[in-house]
Protein backbone atom coordinates (compact mmCIF):
# COMPACT_ATOMS: atom_id res chain seq x y z
CA UNK A 1 0.00 0.00 0.00
CA UNK A 2 1.16 3.26 -0.75
CA UNK A 3 1.28 6.26 1.34
CA UNK A 4 -1.31 8.00 0.20
CA UNK A 5 -3.66 5.15 0.41
CA UNK A 6 -3.08 4.72 3.76
CA UNK A 7 -3.62 8.26 5.01
CA UNK A 8 -7.18 7.52 2.57
CA UNK A 9 -7.95 4.55 4.52
CA UNK A 10 -7.20 6.42 8.07
CA UNK A 11 -9.12 9.20 6.84
CA UNK A 12 -12.15 6.85 6.06
CA UNK A 13 -11.72 5.28 9.61
CA UNK A 14 -11.98 8.57 11.32
CA UNK A 15 -15.13 9.31 9.12
CA UNK A 16 -16.88 6.40 10.35
CA UNK A 17 -15.99 6.91 13.81
CA UNK A 18 -17.25 10.33 13.39
CA UNK A 19 -20.52 9.30 12.08
CA UNK A 20 -20.82 6.61 14.39
CA UNK A 21 -20.06 8.85 17.21
CA UNK A 22 -22.91 11.28 15.88
CA UNK A 23 -25.51 8.25 15.75
CA UNK A 24 -24.60 6.43 19.32
CA UNK A 25 -24.67 10.45 20.62
CA UNK A 26 -28.29 11.86 18.58
CA UNK A 27 -29.96 7.98 20.00
CA UNK A 28 -29.08 9.11 23.80
CA UNK A 29 -29.99 12.36 23.47
CA UNK A 30 -33.40 10.89 21.29
CA UNK A 31 -34.06 8.80 24.30
CA UNK A 32 -33.05 11.48 26.87
CA UNK A 33 -35.11 13.77 25.58
CA UNK A 34 -38.34 11.46 24.90
CA UNK A 35 -38.04 10.65 28.42
CA UNK A 36 -37.75 13.97 30.29
CA UNK A 37 -40.85 15.90 31.38
CA UNK A 38 -39.89 19.28 31.76
CA UNK A 39 -39.87 20.62 28.24
CA UNK A 40 -43.03 19.60 25.84
CA UNK A 41 -41.27 20.48 22.56
CA UNK A 42 -38.33 18.51 23.01
CA UNK A 43 -40.30 15.60 24.24
CA UNK A 44 -42.70 16.19 20.95
CA UNK A 45 -39.92 17.37 18.21
CA UNK A 46 -36.26 16.47 19.69
CA UNK A 47 -34.09 17.73 17.26
CA UNK A 48 -36.12 20.68 16.08
CA UNK A 49 -36.39 21.84 20.07
CA UNK A 50 -32.62 21.35 20.08
CA UNK A 51 -32.21 23.81 16.93
CA UNK A 52 -34.45 25.89 18.83
CA UNK A 53 -32.89 26.37 22.25
CA UNK A 54 -29.41 26.86 20.24
CA UNK A 55 -31.20 29.77 18.70
CA UNK A 56 -32.32 31.33 21.58
CA UNK A 57 -28.70 30.70 23.19
CA UNK A 58 -26.77 33.22 20.81
CA UNK A 59 -29.66 35.05 19.90
CA UNK A 60 -28.68 38.32 21.97
CA UNK A 61 -25.62 38.23 19.92
CA UNK A 62 -26.76 38.15 16.44
CA UNK A 63 -29.17 41.04 17.13
CA UNK A 64 -26.34 42.68 18.66
CA UNK A 65 -23.51 42.22 16.12
CA UNK A 66 -25.86 41.22 12.93
CA UNK A 67 -29.73 42.52 13.03
CA UNK A 68 -30.19 45.22 15.41
CA UNK A 69 -29.81 48.80 13.56
CA UNK A 70 -27.00 50.84 15.15
CA UNK A 71 -29.22 52.88 16.35
CA UNK A 72 -31.66 50.68 18.30
CA UNK A 73 -30.12 48.27 20.76
CA UNK A 74 -30.32 48.24 24.02
CA UNK A 75 -29.60 49.63 26.91
CA UNK A 76 -27.16 51.41 24.44
CA UNK A 77 -27.29 51.23 21.00
CA UNK A 78 -24.15 50.37 18.98
CA UNK A 79 -24.06 54.08 17.93
CA UNK A 80 -23.27 54.67 21.58
CA UNK A 81 -21.14 51.89 22.16
CA UNK A 82 -18.79 52.73 19.24
CA UNK A 83 -19.01 56.28 20.15
CA UNK A 84 -17.09 54.82 23.61
CA UNK A 85 -14.54 52.87 22.07
CA UNK A 86 -13.34 55.51 19.59
CA UNK A 87 -13.17 58.14 22.40
CA UNK A 88 -11.27 56.08 24.33
CA UNK A 89 -9.20 54.17 22.45
CA UNK A 90 -8.80 56.80 19.94
CA UNK A 91 -9.49 59.70 21.81
CA UNK A 92 -11.73 60.80 18.51
CA UNK A 93 -15.29 61.28 18.09
CA UNK A 94 -14.64 61.99 14.22
CA UNK A 95 -17.37 60.95 12.29
CA UNK A 96 -19.03 61.69 8.82
CA UNK A 97 -21.57 62.16 5.98
CA UNK A 98 -24.41 62.30 8.48
CA UNK A 99 -26.63 61.39 11.48
CA UNK A 100 -28.02 58.29 11.76
CA UNK A 101 -30.80 59.47 14.41
CA UNK A 102 -34.72 60.61 13.72
CA UNK A 103 -35.14 64.11 14.33
CA UNK A 104 -38.48 62.99 16.43
CA UNK A 105 -39.60 64.70 19.87
CA UNK A 106 -37.23 65.18 22.46
CA UNK A 107 -34.61 67.36 24.12
CA UNK A 108 -32.21 69.66 21.40
CA UNK A 109 -29.56 71.80 21.86
CA UNK A 110 -29.74 75.72 20.53
CA UNK A 111 -27.06 76.86 18.71
CA UNK A 112 -26.34 80.65 18.23
CA UNK A 113 -26.07 82.08 14.30
CA UNK A 114 -22.32 83.43 15.97
CA UNK A 115 -20.39 80.81 18.22
CA UNK A 116 -17.39 81.39 19.84
CA UNK A 117 -13.92 80.80 18.55
CA UNK A 118 -11.87 78.34 19.99
CA UNK A 119 -9.81 80.73 21.34
CA UNK A 120 -12.58 82.47 23.42
CA UNK A 121 -13.35 79.48 25.75
CA UNK A 122 -12.23 79.31 29.10
CA UNK A 123 -10.37 76.26 28.61
CA UNK A 124 -6.84 75.45 31.03
CA UNK A 125 -4.87 73.10 28.42
CA UNK A 126 -2.19 72.75 31.20
CA UNK A 127 -0.49 70.30 31.89
CA UNK A 128 -0.65 68.27 29.41
CA UNK A 129 -1.90 64.79 29.86
CA UNK A 130 0.76 61.55 29.22
CA UNK A 131 -1.78 59.13 27.17
CA UNK A 132 -1.56 56.39 24.44
CA UNK A 133 -4.03 56.09 21.56
CA UNK A 134 -4.12 53.79 19.16
CA UNK A 135 -3.52 54.25 15.22
CA UNK A 136 -4.83 51.77 12.37
CA UNK A 137 -2.04 50.53 10.31
CA UNK A 138 -4.45 48.46 8.28
CA UNK A 139 -8.51 47.61 8.37
CA UNK A 140 -9.09 43.81 6.96
CA UNK A 141 -12.65 41.86 6.91
CA UNK A 142 -11.57 39.37 10.53
CA UNK A 143 -9.14 41.64 12.27
CA UNK A 144 -6.99 44.71 11.62
CA UNK A 145 -3.10 45.97 12.47
CA UNK A 146 -2.99 48.71 14.81
CA UNK A 147 -0.35 50.28 16.90
CA UNK A 148 -0.25 52.31 20.37
CA UNK A 149 1.66 55.39 20.35
CA UNK A 150 2.19 57.23 23.32
CA UNK A 151 1.06 60.46 23.27
CA UNK A 152 0.66 64.42 24.91
CA UNK A 153 -3.15 65.29 25.04
CA UNK A 154 -5.05 68.56 25.55
CA UNK A 155 -7.00 67.65 29.01
CA UNK A 156 -9.64 70.37 28.47
CA UNK A 157 -9.58 71.53 31.93
CA UNK A 158 -12.12 73.84 33.30
CA UNK A 159 -10.52 77.49 33.91
CA UNK A 160 -9.87 78.60 37.04
CA UNK A 161 -12.57 80.84 37.00
CA UNK A 162 -15.12 78.04 36.36
CA UNK A 163 -14.27 75.23 38.97
CA UNK A 164 -16.86 73.84 40.43
CA UNK A 165 -16.29 74.29 44.66
CA UNK A 166 -18.47 71.54 46.93
CA UNK A 167 -18.90 72.50 50.37
CA UNK A 168 -17.27 76.10 50.46
CA UNK A 169 -17.80 76.45 54.27
CA UNK A 170 -16.52 73.37 55.01
CA UNK A 171 -12.80 73.43 56.03
CA UNK A 172 -12.04 70.70 53.34
CA UNK A 173 -14.10 71.98 50.46
CA UNK A 174 -13.69 69.98 47.01
CA UNK A 175 -12.59 71.48 43.72
CA UNK A 176 -13.45 70.50 40.44
CA UNK A 177 -12.22 71.09 37.29
CA UNK A 178 -13.70 68.06 35.58
CA UNK A 179 -17.62 68.27 34.59
CA UNK A 180 -17.46 64.57 34.39
CA UNK A 181 -16.35 61.57 36.97
CA UNK A 182 -17.15 58.04 37.27
CA UNK A 183 -20.78 57.29 39.34
CA UNK A 184 -20.78 54.38 41.75
CA UNK A 185 -19.59 51.04 41.52
CA UNK A 186 -18.17 48.85 43.99
CA UNK A 187 -15.52 46.54 44.46
CA UNK A 188 -17.09 43.24 44.40
CA UNK A 189 -19.58 44.67 41.32
CA UNK A 190 -16.37 45.32 39.38
CA UNK A 191 -13.18 43.00 39.87
CA UNK A 192 -9.96 44.27 41.16
CA UNK A 193 -8.75 44.58 37.59
CA UNK A 194 -11.69 46.98 36.29
CA UNK A 195 -11.04 48.93 39.45
CA UNK A 196 -7.73 49.30 39.43
CA UNK A 197 -7.62 50.61 35.90
CA UNK A 198 -10.60 52.65 36.46
CA UNK A 199 -8.66 54.34 38.87
CA UNK A 200 -5.34 55.26 37.64
CA UNK A 201 -7.43 56.35 34.30
CA UNK A 202 -9.51 58.80 36.36
CA UNK A 203 -6.38 59.79 38.32
CA UNK A 204 -4.78 60.92 35.18
CA UNK A 205 -7.62 62.53 33.44
CA UNK A 206 -7.89 64.90 37.00
CA UNK A 207 -11.50 63.84 38.03
CA UNK A 208 -12.86 61.81 40.63
CA UNK A 209 -14.25 57.99 41.43
CA UNK A 210 -17.05 56.96 42.88
CA UNK A 211 -16.68 53.90 45.33
CA UNK A 212 -20.16 52.64 45.21
CA UNK A 213 -21.94 51.27 48.47
CA UNK A 214 -19.10 48.33 48.91
CA UNK A 215 -16.65 49.92 51.04
CA UNK A 216 -13.09 51.41 50.23
CA UNK A 217 -10.17 48.85 48.94
CA UNK A 218 -6.61 49.38 47.84
CA UNK A 219 -7.74 49.00 44.10
CA UNK A 220 -9.47 52.60 44.30
CA UNK A 221 -6.63 53.93 45.59
CA UNK A 222 -4.03 52.42 43.20
CA UNK A 223 -4.48 55.26 41.04
CA UNK A 224 -3.93 59.34 42.33
CA UNK A 225 -8.13 60.25 41.55
CA UNK A 226 -10.51 61.53 44.06
CA UNK A 227 -12.57 59.87 46.23
CA UNK A 228 -15.99 60.16 46.64
CA UNK A 229 -17.11 57.26 49.27
CA UNK A 230 -20.71 56.26 48.96
CA UNK A 231 -22.21 55.05 51.92
CA UNK A 232 -25.23 52.84 51.05
CA UNK A 233 -28.03 51.07 53.58
CA UNK A 234 -25.61 48.34 54.24
CA UNK A 235 -23.31 50.95 55.99
CA UNK A 236 -20.20 48.72 54.09
CA UNK A 237 -16.90 50.65 55.28
CA UNK A 238 -18.20 52.59 58.29
CA UNK A 239 -19.57 49.88 60.05
CA UNK A 240 -18.69 47.82 62.94
CA UNK A 241 -18.97 43.93 63.81
CA UNK A 242 -22.85 44.38 64.60
CA UNK A 243 -23.93 46.38 61.36
CA UNK A 244 -24.43 49.56 63.42
CA UNK A 245 -22.71 52.63 61.87
CA UNK A 246 -19.51 53.65 63.49
CA UNK A 247 -18.58 57.05 63.51
CA UNK A 248 -14.81 56.36 64.41
CA UNK A 249 -14.86 54.56 61.21
CA UNK A 250 -16.35 57.76 59.43
CA UNK A 251 -13.87 59.96 60.75
CA UNK A 252 -11.06 57.54 59.98
CA UNK A 253 -11.67 57.89 56.33
CA UNK A 254 -12.50 61.41 56.64
CA UNK A 255 -9.13 61.51 57.84
CA UNK A 256 -7.44 60.83 54.12
CA UNK A 257 -6.87 63.36 51.99
CA UNK A 258 -7.75 61.18 48.79
CA UNK A 259 -11.31 60.98 49.89
CA UNK A 260 -13.09 64.31 49.11
CA UNK A 261 -16.50 63.80 50.17
CA UNK A 262 -19.29 61.24 51.06
CA UNK A 263 -22.39 60.17 49.67
CA UNK A 264 -25.55 58.71 51.31
CA UNK A 265 -27.32 56.17 48.60
CA UNK A 266 -30.79 56.40 48.99
CA UNK A 267 -31.25 54.12 45.89
CA UNK A 268 -30.15 54.81 42.32
CA UNK A 269 -32.11 54.35 39.09
CA UNK A 270 -32.08 50.27 38.33
CA UNK A 271 -32.78 49.66 41.94
CA UNK A 272 -34.87 51.44 44.21
CA UNK A 273 -33.52 49.79 47.07
CA UNK A 274 -30.26 48.42 48.30
CA UNK A 275 -27.63 46.82 46.52
CA UNK A 276 -27.20 42.64 46.16
CA UNK A 277 -24.17 40.72 45.35
CA UNK A 278 -24.15 36.74 44.10
CA UNK A 279 -22.06 34.91 46.99
CA UNK A 280 -19.77 34.10 44.26
CA UNK A 281 -18.54 37.05 44.38
CA UNK A 282 -17.77 37.53 47.78
CA UNK A 283 -14.44 36.96 48.02
CA UNK A 284 -12.55 36.99 50.90
CA UNK A 285 -11.07 40.51 50.38
CA UNK A 286 -13.88 41.52 49.94
CA UNK A 287 -15.79 40.07 52.80
CA UNK A 288 -12.68 41.66 54.77
CA UNK A 289 -14.28 45.38 53.66
CA UNK A 290 -17.44 45.05 54.50
CA UNK A 291 -17.58 43.23 57.34
CA UNK A 292 -19.58 40.22 56.09
CA UNK A 293 -19.10 36.67 55.77
CA UNK A 294 -17.35 35.36 52.58
CA UNK A 295 -19.04 33.73 50.15
CA UNK A 296 -22.79 34.27 50.96
CA UNK A 297 -24.70 36.56 49.15
CA UNK A 298 -25.39 40.53 50.40
CA UNK A 299 -28.71 41.84 50.70
CA UNK A 300 -28.27 45.28 51.85
CA UNK A 301 -31.95 47.03 53.44
CA UNK A 302 -33.91 48.60 51.49
CA UNK A 303 -33.12 52.32 53.05
CA UNK A 304 -30.57 53.22 56.34
CA UNK A 305 -32.88 51.92 59.20
CA UNK A 306 -32.28 55.16 61.23
CA UNK A 307 -33.70 57.32 58.39
CA UNK A 308 -37.45 57.66 58.31
CA UNK A 309 -38.13 61.06 56.77
CA UNK A 310 -36.52 64.22 55.36
CA UNK A 311 -35.30 65.60 58.49
CA UNK A 312 -33.66 62.45 59.72
CA UNK A 313 -31.81 62.59 56.93
CA UNK A 314 -30.94 66.10 56.91
CA UNK A 315 -29.93 65.96 60.64
CA UNK A 316 -27.91 63.66 59.91
CA UNK A 317 -25.93 64.80 56.69
CA UNK A 318 -25.53 68.06 59.23
CA UNK A 319 -24.05 65.25 61.67
CA UNK A 320 -21.46 64.28 59.17
CA UNK A 321 -20.75 67.07 58.01
CA UNK A 322 -19.80 68.76 61.19
CA UNK A 323 -17.46 65.72 62.28
CA UNK A 324 -16.11 65.37 58.91
CA UNK A 325 -15.73 68.67 57.23
CA UNK A 326 -16.50 67.74 54.46
CA UNK A 327 -19.02 67.88 51.44
CA UNK A 328 -21.48 65.32 52.25
CA UNK A 329 -24.72 64.87 49.74
CA UNK A 330 -27.29 61.98 49.03
CA UNK A 331 -28.07 60.01 45.97
CA UNK A 332 -31.57 59.57 45.12
CA UNK A 333 -34.50 58.58 42.51
CA UNK A 334 -37.21 60.88 42.14
CA UNK A 335 -40.93 60.02 41.18
CA UNK A 336 -43.43 62.72 43.55
CA UNK A 337 -43.38 66.10 43.18
CA UNK A 338 -44.48 65.96 46.67
CA UNK A 339 -41.83 64.45 48.46
CA UNK A 340 -39.03 66.66 46.98
CA UNK A 341 -40.91 69.58 47.89
CA UNK A 342 -41.51 68.10 51.48
CA UNK A 343 -37.40 68.03 51.39
CA UNK A 344 -36.93 71.11 50.36
CA UNK A 345 -39.38 73.20 52.84
CA UNK A 346 -37.67 70.76 55.47
CA UNK A 347 -33.97 72.26 54.37
CA UNK A 348 -35.76 75.77 54.82
CA UNK A 349 -36.89 74.98 58.04
CA UNK A 350 -34.51 73.32 59.41
CA UNK A 351 -31.66 75.72 57.53
CA UNK A 352 -29.90 72.18 56.95
CA UNK A 353 -28.37 71.35 53.61
CA UNK A 354 -27.16 68.60 51.77
CA UNK A 355 -23.83 69.81 49.57
CA UNK A 356 -24.93 67.97 46.61
CA UNK A 357 -27.73 65.79 45.48
CA UNK A 358 -27.08 63.45 42.89
CA UNK A 359 -30.04 62.00 40.79
CA UNK A 360 -30.35 59.02 38.92
CA UNK A 361 -32.95 58.58 36.46
CA UNK A 362 -34.45 54.82 35.89
CA UNK A 363 -32.62 54.87 33.28
CA UNK A 364 -29.31 53.83 35.34
CA UNK A 365 -27.62 50.58 35.59
CA UNK A 366 -26.40 48.30 37.98
CA UNK A 367 -24.63 45.13 38.67
CA UNK A 368 -27.77 43.19 40.26
CA UNK A 369 -31.22 43.97 40.52
CA UNK A 370 -34.52 42.97 39.83
CA UNK A 371 -36.32 43.17 36.37
CA UNK A 372 -39.26 45.10 38.15
CA UNK A 373 -37.49 47.85 39.78
CA UNK A 374 -34.83 47.81 36.95
CA UNK A 375 -37.82 48.36 34.11
CA UNK A 376 -40.59 50.16 35.65
CA UNK A 377 -39.66 52.01 38.79
CA UNK A 378 -38.31 55.82 38.81
CA UNK A 379 -38.62 58.16 36.58
CA UNK A 380 -36.12 58.74 33.60
CA UNK A 381 -33.35 61.60 34.48
CA UNK A 382 -34.37 64.49 31.85
CA UNK A 383 -37.76 64.18 33.86
CA UNK A 384 -36.48 63.91 37.32
CA UNK A 385 -33.91 66.15 36.67
CA UNK A 386 -36.17 69.38 35.67
CA UNK A 387 -38.21 68.28 39.01
CA UNK A 388 -35.86 68.70 41.17
CA UNK A 389 -33.63 71.64 40.20
CA UNK A 390 -37.41 73.70 39.28
CA UNK A 391 -38.53 73.17 42.59
CA UNK A 392 -34.97 74.06 44.10
CA UNK A 393 -35.21 77.22 42.25
CA UNK A 394 -39.01 77.52 43.37
CA UNK A 395 -38.01 78.23 46.90
CA UNK A 396 -34.95 80.20 46.33
CA UNK A 397 -32.33 77.71 47.23
CA UNK A 398 -31.01 76.57 44.14
CA UNK A 399 -27.26 78.11 45.14
CA UNK A 400 -26.83 75.95 48.74
CA UNK A 401 -26.61 72.40 47.08
CA UNK A 402 -24.53 71.22 43.92
CA UNK A 403 -26.34 68.59 41.35
CA UNK A 404 -24.70 65.43 40.18
CA UNK A 405 -26.63 64.08 37.24
CA UNK A 406 -26.40 60.28 35.77
CA UNK A 407 -28.43 58.20 34.00
CA UNK A 408 -27.11 56.82 30.17
CA UNK A 409 -25.00 59.98 29.80
CA UNK A 410 -21.85 58.74 27.71
CA UNK A 411 -21.74 61.03 24.68
CA UNK A 412 -20.87 65.13 25.47
CA UNK A 413 -24.75 65.77 23.76
CA UNK A 414 -26.22 64.27 26.21
CA UNK A 415 -24.30 65.53 29.02
CA UNK A 416 -24.68 69.15 27.73
CA UNK A 417 -28.55 68.58 27.61
CA UNK A 418 -28.35 67.43 31.50
CA UNK A 419 -26.32 70.51 32.35
CA UNK A 420 -29.02 72.86 30.70
CA UNK A 421 -31.25 70.82 32.50
CA UNK A 422 -29.70 72.09 35.68
CA UNK A 423 -27.14 69.58 36.83
CA UNK A 424 -23.78 71.06 37.67
CA UNK A 425 -22.00 67.78 37.38
CA UNK A 426 -21.88 64.23 35.82
CA UNK A 427 -21.21 60.85 36.98
CA UNK A 428 -20.54 57.76 34.54
CA UNK A 429 -20.89 54.19 34.52
CA UNK A 430 -21.56 52.07 32.47
CA UNK A 431 -19.56 54.55 30.26
CA UNK A 432 -16.75 53.74 32.31
CA UNK A 433 -17.21 50.71 32.13
CA UNK A 434 -16.61 49.73 28.68
CA UNK A 435 -13.46 51.95 28.08
CA UNK A 436 -12.32 48.93 30.31
CA UNK A 437 -13.36 46.68 28.00
CA UNK A 438 -17.24 46.04 29.01
CA UNK A 439 -18.79 44.42 26.35
CA UNK A 440 -22.26 44.31 26.88
CA UNK A 441 -23.11 40.82 27.54
CA UNK A 442 -25.31 41.46 30.55
CA UNK A 443 -23.82 38.60 32.78
CA UNK A 444 -22.51 41.52 35.59
CA UNK A 445 -25.04 39.46 38.34
CA UNK A 446 -23.20 36.54 37.65
CA UNK A 447 -19.67 36.33 38.06
CA UNK A 448 -19.22 35.46 34.62
CA UNK A 449 -18.56 38.54 32.60
CA UNK A 450 -16.39 37.76 29.76
CA UNK A 451 -14.34 40.48 29.59
CA UNK A 452 -13.38 40.17 33.36
CA UNK A 453 -14.73 43.85 34.23
CA UNK A 454 -18.03 42.78 36.29
CA UNK A 455 -16.14 39.45 38.12
CA UNK A 456 -14.04 38.65 40.89
CA UNK A 457 -13.23 35.09 38.98
CA UNK A 458 -9.43 35.65 38.89
CA UNK A 459 -8.97 33.24 35.52
CA UNK A 460 -11.73 36.10 34.02
CA UNK A 461 -9.78 39.10 35.39
CA UNK A 462 -6.51 38.14 33.18
CA UNK A 463 -8.17 39.09 30.38
CA UNK A 464 -8.30 43.06 31.42
CA UNK A 465 -4.75 44.20 31.29
CA UNK A 466 -4.65 47.54 33.62
CA UNK A 467 -2.34 49.06 31.88
CA UNK A 468 -3.79 48.77 28.40
CA UNK A 469 -7.39 49.83 29.60
CA UNK A 470 -6.19 52.62 32.07
CA UNK A 471 -5.33 54.82 29.21
CA UNK A 472 -8.77 54.12 27.51
CA UNK A 473 -10.52 56.06 30.79
CA UNK A 474 -7.79 58.91 30.25
CA UNK A 475 -9.01 59.47 26.87
CA UNK A 476 -12.64 58.83 27.31
CA UNK A 477 -12.94 61.37 29.97
CA UNK A 478 -11.13 63.76 28.27
CA UNK A 479 -12.86 63.60 24.93
CA UNK A 480 -16.30 64.04 26.59
CA UNK A 481 -14.88 67.30 27.91
CA UNK A 482 -14.18 68.35 24.61
CA UNK A 483 -16.54 67.49 22.86
CA UNK A 484 -18.65 69.55 25.48
CA UNK A 485 -16.37 72.68 24.85
CA UNK A 486 -17.28 72.16 21.42
CA UNK A 487 -21.07 72.33 22.24
CA UNK A 488 -20.25 75.14 24.87
CA UNK A 489 -18.46 77.19 21.10
CA UNK A 490 -21.75 75.80 19.25
CA UNK A 491 -24.15 77.61 21.86
CA UNK A 492 -22.30 80.87 22.47
CA UNK A 493 -20.92 79.68 25.89
CA UNK A 494 -17.76 80.30 27.05
CA UNK A 495 -17.60 77.40 29.13
CA UNK A 496 -19.45 74.07 29.72
CA UNK A 497 -20.70 75.25 33.17
CA UNK A 498 -22.70 78.37 31.17
CA UNK A 499 -24.86 76.14 29.39
CA UNK A 500 -28.60 76.48 30.64
CA UNK A 501 -31.77 76.24 29.78
CA UNK A 502 -32.04 78.85 27.77
CA UNK A 503 -29.68 77.07 25.23
CA UNK A 504 -31.89 73.73 25.58
CA UNK A 505 -35.40 73.26 23.52
CA UNK A 506 -38.03 70.71 23.39
CA UNK A 507 -39.38 69.63 19.90
CA UNK A 508 -42.91 67.90 20.29
CA UNK A 509 -44.39 65.26 17.74
CA UNK A 510 -46.49 68.15 16.41
CA UNK A 511 -43.38 70.08 15.53
CA UNK A 512 -44.10 72.54 18.20
CA UNK A 513 -41.55 74.03 20.44
CA UNK A 514 -41.33 74.05 23.97
CA UNK A 515 -38.87 75.92 26.63
CA UNK A 516 -37.10 74.47 29.52
CA UNK A 517 -38.57 76.94 31.64
CA UNK A 518 -42.31 76.14 30.63
CA UNK A 519 -41.67 72.11 30.89
CA UNK A 520 -39.95 72.80 34.61
CA UNK A 521 -43.49 74.43 35.03
CA UNK A 522 -45.69 71.73 33.66
CA UNK A 523 -44.29 69.14 35.53
CA UNK A 524 -44.04 70.77 38.64
CA UNK A 525 -47.80 71.91 38.72
CA UNK A 526 -49.26 68.32 37.06
CA UNK A 527 -47.62 66.71 40.05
Amino acid sequence: MTILSILQFIVNIIIVIFILSVLILGAILLIKDKRQKQHSVLRNYPLLARIRYFGEKIGPELRQYLFLADTKGKPFSRNDFTNIVLAGKYNSRMTSYGTQNDYEDGFYIQNTMFPLQSTELHIDQSPMISSFIYTIDNERLFDRDEHRIEAEIDPFYLADEDAIIIGSELKHPFKLKRLVGQSGMSYGALGSHAIRALSKGLGRAGTWMNTGEGGLSKHHLSGNVDIIFQIGPGLFGVRNEDGQFDMDAFLNLAKQTTIKAFEIKLAQGAKTRGGHMQGNKVTEEIAKIRKVEPWKTINSPNRFESINNSKDLLDWITKLQQHGQKPVGFKMVISKVSEVETLVRTMIETDQYPNFITVDGGEGGTGATFQELQDSVGLPLFTALPILTGTLEKYGIRKHIKIFASGKLVTPDKIAIALGLGADLVNVARGMMISVGCIMSRQCHMNTCPVGVATTDPKREKGLIIEEKEYRVTNFVTSLHEGLFNIAAAVGAASPTQISKEHIIIKKKDGNLQSIYDYKLKLLEHN
